[in-house]
Parts: C-alpha cells; structure tokens; sequence
C-alpha cells in the first residue's frame, strides 16, 4: 500500500514546495523594493503633503496629491501603477491605465477588476516582441520618476522574478524528474520480480 503512495507523496511535496515559494503578500500596482514603505500602519505620502492609515491604500479615493495611497487603482491622476511581468520586462504604468479595460501589462494585473480577461503573455525570459514594442514608452515612464534610481530598481526587481520564475521552473523539473525516477525503478524493479519469479 505505501509502495503505491510513493508517486502521490512526491507530487505534494513538489507543488507544496512551489507553492511556498509562489507565495508573496505584495500591495498591487507597487514595486516590490517600495513594499516596505507601504508596512506601517501610518504611510506618509512620497511627497510629504499628508499621512494616511494603511486601510485606505488603495480604496479608489485619492488622498494624495501625487498618488502614494493609491499604486493599484486609478483614482489619482499622477499615479503609477508597476507591473511586475514575471517572466517578462516589468514596468510602469500610469494609473489611469488600470481597469481601462485594455491589457497594458502582459501579466493582466493592470486589469485586476474582472470586467476583461487578459490572459498571461509574458513568456520566461522575457517575450522580445514584448520589449521591442514597449521599450521607449517604458524608458519615457522611468525617466519621469527618478530616472537613475528606478532603472537600476526596476533592472534589479528584472533580474529578481526571472531568478524567481527559474527557481519555480527548476523546482517543477526537479519534481518531474523525480518522479519519472520512482516510476522507473518500480517498472524495472516488478520486471526483475516477475523474472525471478518465472526462473525459479
């Protein structure tokens, strides 16, 4: 009985550990290096003018002149919304691009509202059709917002989630290999049962 439970055992383990690893708690539409502003209970906007409590990041009403309380919706006209494109190129976004009802992220988070369906285009590696066609819209949205310090930012955040996304592909090839292996030494090994078998 447990000799047949081996595959399903090594199954678990596999998507438990991708799993694990998938999880993140992230604020949508914020960089990931940025998470940590958005911890406390009181956030200060970027730009200084005012505090808010973190229950309302991203209620869909501006408290912010320049958009810090709302990274994921499009209530603040200055806003950038970040698109994390795993697998792909993340970027920027101005906020009045979310739930416009047009993909503008490869991954769909742009359109998180569910009135449109974007399916997931961003391919691993990055999709260079992808990145041919949007790469001076995103160079002219990163030199709007502290050129220097976000490029090397968001190529950093780049370099991150394909080291990501190849840890979750390593993972599930680890797991696949795995089990061809079980299921290899069982069929070998009942054949060299059935043979011991036969000769006696």
């Amino acid at each position: 009985m447990f000799k047949n439970s081996i595959p399903l055992i090594l199954i678990s383990i596999c998507f438990q550990l991708v799993f694990v690893h998938c999880k993140s708690p992230f604020i949508l539409g914020v960089h990931p290096l940025d998470q940590k502003y958005f911890s406390s209970e009181i956030i200060k906007c970027k730009d200084g003018s005012k505090s808010f409590t973190r229950d309302r990041l991203n209620d869909n009403f501006c408290d912010c002149i320049d958009g810090t309380d709302e990274p994921g919706t499009s209530a603040c006209p200055d806003g950038k919304f970040y698109c994390r494109n795993v697998g792909s190129t993340p970027q920027f976004i101005f906020s009045s691009r979310v739930n416009d009802h047009y993909c503008d992220c490869c991954d769909g988070s742009d359109e998180y509202d569910g009135s449109i369906r974007c399916p997931n285009t961003c391919v691993m590696g990055g999709n260079v059709e992808y990145k041919h066609s949007n790469y001076i819209s995103t160079v002219n949205d990163l030199d709007s917002i502290d050129a220097k310090e976000t490029k090397n930012r968001v190529n950093l955040e780049d370099l991150i989630q394909k080291l990501e996304g190849l840890k979750i592909f390593l993972l599930l090839q680890v797991g696949v290999v795995l089990i061809s292996f079980v299921m290899i030494f069982r069929i070998i090994h009942r054949r060299f049962r059935s043979r011991r078998r036969r000769h006696r």
